[in-house]
């Protein structure tokens, strides 16, 4: 089978960033499902992981990324109990095995979920990935509850990104929140109204216009850009026992000793958790992709594609991670290897 990894960690305008190669393609044993993907998406794990991962070595067998994909049951291990070989699916799979950068991918069946119905490959390749964290983030960690939130307030920083575009889709479906997501650009601000947001606000200009639309003391922070940039702005905003959760990591120790005088919560998502660590609940992402996808067939959520390149290359590959990498994307961007 055809795949496109990389051998060390170069810059994007590197020509040499990544290499096409073929391989075996591989057996599906145990729990594992053999999918024949048909499109895939690109996140900013993926240029995260290209980066750093081979920095001080060249690698003999290329490196595989890539973490949001379609495709179709090629074949199934012999503990398999979800699906069986034809089955459309859409996944995020886990950091720690190869990625979906080939025509051909393992994934264990415990993460994938049953693609939506009425949606291109394309179109669904879009979702997997950004919907598990924001849905993990608001529900299981952050504790929100389905249809609560009555007088409560929920804001999105980065609203137009991969995660923030589902996330705002989700919070105004199953909750009862008011959503305000930010955005600093005419064509972001215009997006995230379109999915749904009851205000948007400029992050340059974040306490002062909201303070302008009198929103000084906020129930749920949903931090999806900066955790160490935005920690002030957050715990001067976040109400008395509220809760603040962030899906970014930081570059320094937060102070999270501000937290303590308004008894708030904090929280990490990391999509990966489940599947890393095999947890008794790592069942839980097939169930959230499967609500997700009935939720998309039946029209409550719509996909967050925004870009579609042609064709699973180098080039195309180099393109998506350039784009990711200037920090201006709307929405995803999706390879359509069909």
């Amino acid at each position: 089978m055809k795949a496109i990894g990389f051998r060390t960690s170069l810059p994007v305008s590197d020509s040499g960033c990544f290499v096409e190669f073929e391989m075996e393609k591989p057996k599906a044993t145990g729990r594992d499902l053999l999918v024949r993907i048909e499109a895939i998406a690109v996140n900013p794990v993926d240029y995260k992981v290209r980066q750093n991962s081979a920095r001080d070595e060249v690698l003999e067998t290329p490196k595989i990324i890539g973490w949001d994909a379609c495709g179709i049951v090629e074949s199934v291990g012999d503990q398999v109990q979800l699906f069986q070989p034809g089955d459309s699916v859409f996944y995020a799979g886990v950091i720690d095995r190869t990625g979906c950068n080939a025509e051909y991918q393992l994934v264990d069946e415990r993460i994938v979920g049953r693609a939506p119905d009425h949606l291109t490959s394309a179109e669904t390749a879009a979702i997997p990935l950004t919907a598990l964290t924001a849905w993990e983030l608001f529900f299981d960690r952050m504790r929100i509850e389905e249809n609560g939130g009555k007088d409560k307030t929920l804001l999105i920083i980065g609203g137009a990104g991969g995660v923030g575009s589902i996330a705002i889709q989700l919070a105004k479906k199953l909750t009862q929140l008011k959503v305000i997501a930010t955005a600093s650009r005419s064509e972001t601000t215009d997006w995230c109204y379109k999915l749904g947001a009851d205000l948007v606000v400029n992050h340059y200009e974040l306490l002062p216009q909201l303070e302008e639309h009198g929103c000084t003391e906020i129930e749920y922070i949903a931090d999806l850009v900066n955790t160490n940039y935005y920690w002030d702005a957050m715990v001067e905003l976040i109400a008395p026992q509220g809760h603040i959760g962030s899906i970014t990591g930081s570059s320094e120790p937060i102070a999270i000793n501000k937290l303590k005088s308004k008894s708030v919560s904090f929280s990490w998502e990391f999509m990966y958790t489940r599947p890393m660590f095999k947890t008794n609940d790592m069942i839980r992402q097939h169930e959230i992709l499967n609500r997700v996808g009935e939720m998309l067939s039946e029209g409550l959520l719509n996909t967050t594609l925004n870009t579609t390149l042609k064709g699973l290359t180098v080039d195309n590959l180099r393109k998506a991670h350039e784009m990711l990498e200037g920090g201006k994307t709307i929405g995803k961007i999706v390879l359509n290897l069909q």
